[in-house]
């Protein structure tokens, strides 16, 4: 082999490769709720990447525990931490979600019927709506102070833009990245002062668009250049990091391939699905959010396809399936979650540590980087 793989943003950040786990949510029964695991974050900071701390559920305390954990383990290194920024969110006031799904039953009957019918078809007990609050854009404000005063090196807006922030975090020498499923997108984030971008094709876990990664990719370098851009979506193997660079990227956002690490804190029934299922098992729905996104299709997302309901904007679409989520946590049927995963996992087949997985990635794009000059004559 005749060299490292490097790119120009491992200067930019201080890391040794250009391969970034996602700030994902993983987690148990119902929505998930929990944070990427933080040591699941070391792991690929420490290993000389850039480990991302998804955070779309946490509490401010939690939040602020999960960073100072992060910072213990991975010493001097960077990391980033990353939350939704949403261009557009209902506004529900100082409302609760108990007071919000109130509205709900009178505004929109049969939704609300359906999830009761969900609850008695899969045989579960009905549970209460909790009395916490939605997302809005006023707790949103209070996450980002928090990130603020723990000077995290580097944030990512996992939906939206980081406008909101770009000045302050400027200011502080913060780096900022976002999200483009499109190339118009890119043009949002660049004129929103984003220093890196991900370009996230429609292959992706979680929130994404609908251009796949072969084609987004150098559209987002067009636009976004000289900027540095991010490759996501489908993204597993160390050949496709390496197609990756090949678009014009400079590294390789990945998720869904380090969800199934052992330090990934999905249940292992939620591995099994990732880990059994064909590529095609991984669809697009708003049923869970309001916003599209993409996980493995289970028989509530089919249930939902089958509706014929339209689904609810940010947040108000949460709101209505917090009974059901909730029921499903209280019967710990983990298998009925729906768990952000990506088109990738149909070529994924055993668990392993994050750190094999991690200089697998490493180490195939450097053979496939080089192995490919053989195609020159």
């Amino acid at each position: 082999m005749s060299g490292q793989l490097y790119t120009p943003i491992c200067d930019m950040l201080g890391i040794e490769y250009p391969i970034f786990l996602a700030g994902m949510n993983s987690g148990g029964a119902g929505q998930s709720k929990s944070p990427t695991p933080v040591k699941l974050v070391a792991e690929i900071t420490n290993a000389g990447g850039l480990g991302v701390l998804g955070d779309s559920f946490l509490t401010l305390e939690d939040l602020d525990q999960g960073i100072r954990e992060l910072k213990s383990l991975v010493g001097d290194r960077p990391y980033g931490v990353d939350f939704m920024l949403p261009a557009k969110l209902e506004n529900v006031g100082s409302r609760s979600n108990l007071e919000i799904h109130d509205d709900i039953k009178k505004e929109y009957p049969d939704h609300v019927k359906f999830i009761e019918r969900m609850i008695e078809e899969l045989e579960l007990t009905k549970v209460n709506v909790p009395e916490s609050s939605p997302m809005t854009y006023e707790h949103i404000l209070k996450k980002i102070d928090v990130v603020m005063d723990n000077d995290v090196p580097i944030f990512a807006a996992a939906l939206g833009d980081p406008a909101l922030i770009s000045e302050k975090a400027h200011d502080r020498g913060m780096i900022l990245m976002g999200m483009a499923g499109a190339p118009r997108h890119a043009e949002r984030q660049m004129a929103a002062g984003t220093d890196i971008v991900v370009a996230q094709g429609t292959e992706a876990g979680g929130h994404t668009g609908s251009i796949s990664t072969m084609v987004l990719v150098p559209q987002v370098v067009d636009v976004f250049s000289p900027k540095p851009v991010l490759a996501a979506g489908g993204i597993g193997t160390g050949a496709q990091v390496a197609a990756a660079l090949a678009l014009g990227a400079q590294g390789a956002w990945i998720g869904t391939a380090f969800l199934v690490a052992e330090e990934g804190n999905s249940p292992e029934v939620q591995k099994d699905q990732i880990l059994g299922a064909r590529s095609e098992q991984f669809s697009i729905s708003t049923s869970q959010s309001g916003k599209q996104q993409r996980a493995y299709h289970n028989i509530v997302r089919e249930a939902w396809a089958n509706s014929g309901l339209k689904t609810l904007p940010m947040p108000l679409q949460g709101v209505l399936n917090e009974p059901l989520n909730e029921a499903i946590k209280a019967a710990q049927r983990d298998d009925l979650a729906q768990i952000p995963s990506g088109q990738i996992g149909g070529m994924l087949t055993e668990r392993r540590p994050a750190r094999e997985i991690f200089f697998d990635l490493v180490n195939e794009a450097e053979e496939t980087i080089d192995s490919m000059k053989s195609y020159l004559k």
